[in-house]
């Protein structure tokens, strides 16, 4: 349900910009206000798991979730669809943070722990890999509304599973809510995350946006103070001194610093550069995600073996010698779904292989108690990176494609305005404006370069520290199960 949620909504919005309607910036918020709140809440989920139960609060996550994908799939107007989907990131989040405590409590057998977080990479890349075919095939034989209301029948049975299937357990020592800990992270979180997101429409040198990014910082700051004097903290910065926690996060940072944020302009390019359909497109998206469906389980076999120190290190590499290769396709003069296949595949590969390990070891790294802790600060990593990261593989996006269209020959009224229009795959507004569609096209493919060389430089560096953080020590013991 989570996966779907991401990578199926994508699909829908020219269909949604008609019949709602919606324009460009609420089209912008149904796609950020699940991340946003997602991420504003992250940690706090993951407290609440510790305080009154991950089972109890797992389960009314899947309800909420459920009652707000109600409310989009009957939505009338893109205000009330852009507030059910901050419904959504909300309970979203309390499902993704106390799965994995679930997950790492009920499973503490080194093998067993193994497949199980294997076999989570597999259902969870699945959700996130079929997405985008999901989503084309719905609005083909259905209609947009099943993109939400499918969650609301896949629902029922996750509810089942979990009332029978599941232990409940909580932290003992948790005996307060930390709701000063809660209130400033998320304050925090909501006010950066915000801030990249609508930055362009603010202006980042505003009056509204500095005063966004002060309160912002101030409440980072109340934030640190407060967890450092709790007895109790719902961010323990002392994990930071366990090499694996760090290692570990620095893994999930990687991943949706390249793989997952360009999730959502691939398709743009080949439907909009390369002139593919929706299905042929759905596809070659398949290719770039089928290996994180596959691969998890090698990667937790490697885990085992060789430990976190390298697994997670050479699946950040491998990930970014997948850009590598789609840099190269993107940009020659042959691309094709054929010539993009290597870069996909091989970048698929990498994620497969640090997905679940990260999650393995940074659950691992803590007692067992604290569980819904480190799972809220592994998944909050990879959200606000997330959230982070589209936000700024847009802005290189426009960028590239804007400095494509400064040196050609033709210039239109507002260059930054037909940059916005091409990086959207809307070449008819920007044929309206004065280009070709040849020169849109080679802007396009100019923009998803820097993109992909961005993605490649990321991956790369974070695989380097990781490595670093890791340690010599770390990086050949084999993975020791949960102290």
């Amino acid at each position: 349900m989570f996966g779907l949620e991401i990578t199926s909504v994508p699909s829908i919005l020219p269909t949604l910009e008609k019949v709602l309607p919606a324009d460009f910036q609420q089209l912008q918020w149904i796609m950020n206000a699940y991340t946003i709140a997602m991420c504003a809440v992250m940690m706090t989920m993951g407290a609440l798991g510790d305080r009154f139960g991950r089972k109890r609060t797992f389960m009314v996550g899947i309800v909420v979730f459920a009652i707000a994908s109600l409310i989009c799939g009957l939505a009338t107007s893109a205000p009330l669809l852009i507030a059910a989907r901050f419904l959504q990131g909300l309970s979203g989040a309390a499902m993704l943070a106390c799965q994995v405590a679930v997950l790492s409590h009920q499973f503490r057998d080194g093998a067993e722990r193994g497949r199980a977080f294997g076999w989570w990479g597999v259902v969870f890349g699945t959700g996130l890999g079929f997405g985008p075919i999901v989503g084309g095939a719905i609005i083909t034989l259905a209609t947009w509304h099943w993109v939400f209301l499918i969650h609301v029948l896949l629902a029922v049975p996750a509810l089942i599973l979990s009332w029978k299937s599941i232990e409940e357990s909580s932290d003992p020592s948790s005996d307060r809510i930390d709701f000063a800990g809660m209130i400033t992270l998320s304050l925090a979180v909501f006010g950066i995350v915000y801030l990249i997101t609508q930055g362009r429409e603010l202006g980042l040198s505003g009056p509204t946006a500095l005063t966004i990014l002060a309160a912002s910082v101030a409440s980072f700051v109340l934030f640190v103070v407060v967890e450092t004097r709790a007895a109790r903290p719902m961010f323990d910065f002392s994990a930071f001194r366990v090499r694996r926690f760090s290692g570990a996060l620095l893994g999930a940072s990687g991943m949706n610093f390249s793989f997952w944020p360009f999730v959502i302009y691939l398709p743009i390019y080949l439907q909009a550069a390369l002139g593919y359909d929706a299905i042929v497109a759905g596809l070659t998206v398949l290719a770039y995600t089928l290996p994180t469906i596959v691969v998890p389980p090698l990667g937790e076999r490697l885990l085992l073996r060789r430990g976190p120190g390298f697994v997670i290190p050479v699946g950040l590499f491998t990930i970014g010698a997948g850009f590598v290769l789609l840099n190269i396709a993107a940009t020659s003069a042959y691309a094709s779904w054929m010539t993009l296949l290597p870069g996909c595949l091989v970048a698929g590969i990498g994620l497969g292989l640090t997905n679940t390990p990260v999650t393995n070891t940074a659950t691992a790294a803590v007692p067992p108690e604290r569980a819904g802790m480190a799972s809220g600060m592994d998944m909050s990593a990879r959200m606000i990176s997330l959230a982070v990261n589209i936000a700024v593989m847009g802005f290189i996006l426009v960028s590239g494609v804007s400095f494509h269209l400064l040196q050609s020959s033709q210039l239109p009224a507002s260059v930054e305005v037909a940059a916005d229009a091409i990086s959207a795959g809307n070449f008819v507004a920007a044929e309206g404006l004065g280009f070709a569609a040849s020169v849109a096209r080679d802007a396009l493919a100019q923009g998803i370069g820097w993109v992909t060389i961005y993605g490649a430089a990321c991956a790369w560096a974070l695989a380097l520290l990781s490595a670093i953080v890791f340690g010599r020590r770390t990086m050949t013991e084999a993975a020791a199960s949960p102290r």
